[in-house]
């Protein structure tokens, strides 16, 4: 597939590790891409700057950025209210933890398909994983699964017979076997965050530092961006 001819793939792109390690498979196969990223009034509202810097460093032809402060006005979340503290994971078990905002990926994979069907995309990548992750209800298989059923009932290019296909290349991936893939790929983890706080130096504490150390340990790598805490980041 040619530069000139590739097909498009909108990529939900967060300024994390993982949809950033999504921008860099959806490059490997050929796709011309649109990275679709959602300030929601998220805590960690820094992740939308980080990835201007990864789409920047991808070198695409536009990068969109959508103003979604609507879902800091439902609240319900550590991550969009800030009465709300976000937790340090202390073993006990949480299935879903006060980090899961209500319907975010619902919400972001509607509108990153609208957006998908304007440009005449093909394929919507999203960085979810149902192995090393928090537990959040729209993370899973099926959820995927129940998701691109509907893409294709109710959308026109599914109705038409050219469905949008919804692509969640980590859904079985552990956080190492993600990370392992992104260094092979030479994807720039060192603009990317994670962490539940928000700060320019990570906590190394929340469950989202911890999952991103824990994965770089498995690997035998060093993670690149820097935390508060001292952490051991290399087995």
């Amino acid at each position: 597939m040619s530069e000139n001819m590739a097909e498009k793939a909108v990529v939900v792109l967060s300024g994390g590790l993982d949809s950033t390690t999504c921008m860099g498979l959806a490059r490997e196969a050929g796709y011309e891409l649109y990275p679709l990223t959602f300030h929601y009034g998220q805590r960690h509202d820094r992740e939308v700057e980080q990835a201007r810097k990864v789409a920047k460093h991808f070198g695409v032809k536009k990068h969109r950025v959508v103003d979604m402060g609507f879902l800091r006005q439902i609240g319900g979340s550590a991550l969009t209210d800030d009465k709300m503290e976000v937790p340090v994971p202390d073993g006990s078990g949480e299935e879903i933890p006060s980090t899961y905002v209500p319907a975010r990926n619902l919400i972001f994979l509607s509108l990153a398909t609208a957006y998908a069907e304007v440009i005449g995309a093909v394929k919507v990548y999203i960085g979810v994983s149902a192995v090393d992750y928090s537990g959040y209800p729209d993370c899973r298989p099926e959820f995927i699964r129940s998701m691109e059923e509907t893409v294709r009932r109710g959308t026109k290019a599914g109705v038409n017979g050219n469905p949008i296909r919804l692509e969640a290349p980590l859904l079985h991936l552990s956080k190492g076997e993600t990370i392992r893939e992104g260094l092979r790929l030479q994807v720039p983890y060192h603009l990317t965050t994670s962490c539940y706080r928000g700060d320019r130096v990570a906590c190394g504490l929340c469950d989202s530092c911890r999952l991103r150390l824990k994965g770089f340990r498995d690997v035998g790598a060093e993670d690149p961006i820097p935390y508060a805490e001292q952490v051991n980041r290399v087995n």
